[in-house]
């Protein structure tokens, strides 16, 4: 049985169709770049599958419990980075990631030793006790991967995670998709970075108005040739 089954999912906002009819398995493991342009269902999908919004119709599985009737099932296994950090601005780093760790019901001693691996990794030990309201766009994003990442969750969705990134930042943040698809980790990210989407992905999804017009491996693909094939499905 596949990690993630959707199956004929709709979302409406009142008269306006988001998604339509979208039929979707993901298998445990992948990296899937979610490409399409915007308004095209990317970042309600994600939504959706997150437990942070309930679809119009349609089935939706992941990891065997359903969505949205078993929606705090869900959210157990999954790490989500949105376009909003949710993380506490009069926190420092460290603290937020205390406060998530008891809220993942992770012992004290395995959160403290986990948040400051999770500092290290993301670039923010040095300022791991500064409240967070003085940090940058960029460090936001930083911590809130950092957040998404403490509960070793199976299932991380990233909606455009490199916003906000310097290059550095960036190159980090490919380094740790990269890890957690070695892991066994299975990823789903928005992008709109067509190179990227080659590199860090095994698996290519296009949406177009809220319907799946590509579905197909990204193996032997670079920027070029993804974006040749963004062109001809959008």
């Amino acid at each position: 049985m596949a990690l993630i089954e959707i199956e004929k999912l709709t979302k409406a906002f009142g008269f306006m169709p988001a998604l339509r009819g979208v039929t979707l398995s993901v298998e445990r493991g992948e990296s899937v770049a979610l490409l399409g342009a915007n308004g095209s269902g990317k970042s309600t999908l994600l939504r959706i599958l997150s437990g942070l919004s309930k679809p119009t119709n349609g089935l939706i599985r992941v990891g065997g419990w359903e969505l949205p009737r078993e929606a705090s099932a869900v959210r157990a296994q999954i790490g989500m980075v949105g376009h909003k950090p949710l993380v506490y601005e009069n926190l420092s780093a460290r603290e937020n990631l205390r406060f998530f760790g008891r809220l993942y019901g992770l012992d004290a001693r395995a959160t403290e030793q986990r948040a400051e691996a999770l500092l290290e990794q993301v670039g923010l030990s040095k300022r791991a006790n500064d409240l967070v309201r003085t940090y940058s766009r960029g460090m936001f994003q930083r911590l809130s991967i950092a957040r998404a990442l403490l509960h070793q969750p199976d299932i991380l969705l990233f909606d455009e995670p490199h916003t906000g990134l310097d290059q550095n930042a960036s190159a980090l943040l490919d380094s740790l998709l990269l890890d957690a698809r070695a892991e066994g980790r299975t990823i789903l990210f928005a992008t709109h970075e067509l190179e990227r989407a080659a590199r860090v992905s095994t698996r290519l999804v296009i949406l177009q108005r809220g319907s799946v017009a590509h579905d197909g491996p990204s193996a032997g693909l670079d920027g070029a040739a993804v974006g040749a094939l963004f062109a001809q499905k959008a």
